[in-house]
């Protein structure tokens, strides 16, 4: 009995350390997870506070300036005409000079017409003059052989114009005049079988060909002057008013007129041209409220021409048009005005202040402006998205770059 029982109490403990043995080791493995937890060190406190944002910066600056006007047009010439014969007839000849694009002096012979029937109606004309001349002569000889008649009769009352033929001579010098009209007009109509143009010019277009009959009046072409061109450029109320130009102004004296440098790009190359503003519009334009200024440039396919690039017609070109007057402005870059009257300001104490200014003309490079700024101060050039009025920023000046 008393092994019975001793195997008993073997067999229990055996269980029981079955059971405990799992428990054991979770608490093992528990405490040795929250040993690790208490040995692991704190993260550091990043205390540090956000860099200030570097900008690059541009020193304002004070100048005497002649405000210039940035614009734009379109080259036109001064004088363009419909070339339009004034007699009928088959053209026979056409010279080289007419063909679209190609140069003619003053007074060259573009197109001859037919010129027969015009000679013919010249000699008829020639042959009614002699033919009046002689009538007249007649009527002259009678009035005298009739004066004298009348003076030999010892008549005492005075003889009628009638009388003494004078009537019939008045007639016949009358005839005499128009003969010599119709003569003169043939030979005009003779000299109007060639046609040609008294200005140095450009063939636009050409409507015809030899062999062809032209009617008088009806255009053959379009000719166009090339000692002077023009340029009509369109401003606004306050750019006339940069320029100290008035509604209807006309340059007297070319060389004092305001000077105009016109650009235009022609593939990788920018070409220039100089010229004056010889007058602007008295009125103010209906449907856009512009006032258009005109420019001349002198022999822009000559003399005028840049680097053998002529300012040819039809061209796009911009304008820069150079103020009269100087005047005091606070100038800096291009790259500091912002939403077209703002600029951002670097106080002494490296913060960012958003100013307001008074822009008083622009150019690609650079920015005028009377007010909001001082001479000296710092306005930031460098992009800057997020800006707020307050915020520290660092600044570099251009000039140390890299």
């Amino acid at each position: 009995m008393v092994l019975l029982e001793h195997g008993h109490d073997a067999v229990g403990e055996l269980k029981v350390k079955k059971i405990l043995a799992p428990v054991l080791v979770l608490l093992a493995g528990f405490i040795i997870v929250q040993a690790l937890i208490a040995a692991k060190p704190e993260p550091e406190k990043k205390d540090d506070e956000a860099r200030p944002v570097s900008l690059y910066v541009d020193e304002v600056k004070s100048e005497m300036v002649t405000i210039s006007v940035i614009t734009q047009g379109e080259v036109r010439p001064k004088t363009e005409i419909d070339l339009v014969p004034q007699v009928s007839g088959r053209i026979v000849a056409m010279s080289e000079r007419f063909n679209e694009g190609a140069e003619f002096l003053p007074d060259t012979m573009l197109m001859k017409i037919d010129s027969a029937d015009y000679e013919l109606a010249a000699i008829r004309a020639e042959a009614r003059v002699a033919e009046a001349q002689t009538a007249l002569e007649r009527e002259l000889a009678t009035a005298q052989i009739k004066e004298e008649e009348w003076r030999d009769g010892r008549k005492n009352q005075e003889p009628t114009q009638f009388a003494l033929n004078l009537t019939q001579v008045a007639e016949a010098e009358a005839m005499l005049r128009s003969a010599r009209a119709d003569l003169q007009q043939a030979r005009l109509d003779l000299q109007r079988t060639e046609i040609r143009v008294p200005f140095h010019g450009r063939v636009r277009e050409r409507n015809v060909g030899i062999g062809q009959f032209v009617t008088a009046g009806a255009s053959v072409g379009r000719v166009f002057s090339i000692d002077t061109a023009e340029v009509r450029l369109p401003l606004t109320d306050s750019q006339l008013v940069e320029l100290s130009l008035p509604l209807g102004y006309m340059a007297d004296n070319l060389e004092q007129a305001p000077r105009v440098r016109f650009r235009a790009s022609m593939g990788n190359r920018d070409y220039y041209w100089q010229g004056r503003i010889v007058r602007v519009d008295a009125a103010v334009n209906e449907e856009t409220r512009l006032i258009y200024a005109t420019a001349e440039v002198a022999d822009p396919y000559g003399q005028g021409a840049t680097e053998g690039m002529p300012m040819a017609v039809g061209m796009f070109v911009s304008a820069e048009i150079e103020g009269v007057y100087e005047q005091s402005a606070f100038v800096m870059s291009r790259l500091a005005l912002r939403n077209q009257d703002k600029v951002y300001v670097i106080n002494d104490e490296n913060r960012l202040e958003i100013r307001t200014v008074n822009v008083l003309s622009t150019s690609e490079e650079r920015v005028l402006v009377t007010s909001g700024v001082t001479p000296g101060e710092r306005v930031v050039i460098s992009t800057l998205p997020n800006a707020v009025d307050g915020m520290e920023v660092e600044p570099i000046f251009r000039e140390s770059q890299g």
